[in-house]
């Protein structure tokens, strides 16, 4: 479905390396990206999504190159994005907002509804709200996983979608994923540091250093994940001796 081939990002105030020679196939089920802060995760997610350019490398999807296709065109071809923080949008409700991500403008309000009750929101006190100031980040990151419930996109990237909600509601969109996967039969690739989520997913892509650091089953990688970040806190350590 997805391939990377020497995907390298640099960015453009001070000329950090990011991302260096990144190449990957991805086509299971569910995938987990991890590493330390500053591994170069969500820059990766960005990139597949077309919110940032690679400064080099080629991105294949379902055969086709898309490297110099706008977020846009791209959600047409069937790549989703969820962002850690979501974005507010005053004036705009939330039947609008899962309406517009559907794609059907004839969408049923029982059916916006439904999406909301997935996420385990109650609808009637949700969808006509706006999606604005009033709504916590725990809330705001449901309504969002439910837009995404409506896109059914056969790609769909979550970036830390655990950040901002409770631990009930966590547990809950474990299941979601589940759920989402039986419905589209797509792939659903998450950023995450949580044990929960790697102990689901397929494939571990393991980052450090803006680097491939190792890729596998839970079996294989989560050996590497302790071995990096014990280095990084011996790193830290090591730092704060030195001050």
């Amino acid at each position: 479905m997805l391939e990377l081939k020497n995907i390298c990002y640099t960015a453009e105030e001070g000329g950090k390396e990011i991302l260096k020679d990144i190449n990957l196939n991805i086509n299971e089920r569910f995938i987990a990206i991890t590493g330390p802060n500053g591994s170069g995760k969500s820059t990766l997610a960005k990139i597949i999504a077309g919110i940032v350019t690679p400064t080099s490398g080629q991105i294949l999807f379902n055969g086709e190159d898309i490297t110099e296709l706008s977020i846009t065109e791209r959600a047409k071809k069937g790549i989703s994005f969820a962002f850690q923080q979501p974005v507010r949008f005053k004036g705009i409700t939330v039947r609008d907002l899962i309406t517009i991500a559907s794609g059907n403008s004839k969408l049923s309000v029982a059916a916006a509804c439904e999406y909301l009750s997935e996420v385990g929101l109650c609808a009637k006190d949700y969808i006509n709200r706006e999606v604005n100031a009033s709504l916590s980040g725990g809330e705001l990151k449901r309504i969002e996983i439910a837009t995404v419930l409506a896109r059914e996109a056969q790609l769909t990237i979550f970036d830390e979608p655990e950040a901002g909600i409770d631990l009930w509601s966590f547990n809950n969109i474990i299941s979601v994923f589940e759920n989402l996967y039986e419905k589209i039969q797509g792939s659903i690739m998450i950023i995450s540091h949580q044990e929960r989520i790697l102990n689901i997913a397929d494939k571990i892509i393991l980052l450090s250093g803006g680097q491939l650091k190792k890729v596998g089953t839970k079996e294989e990688v989560l050996p590497e994940l302790l071995y990096v970040a014990s280095g990084c806190k011996a790193t830290e350590k090591n730092t704060e001796e030195d001050k």
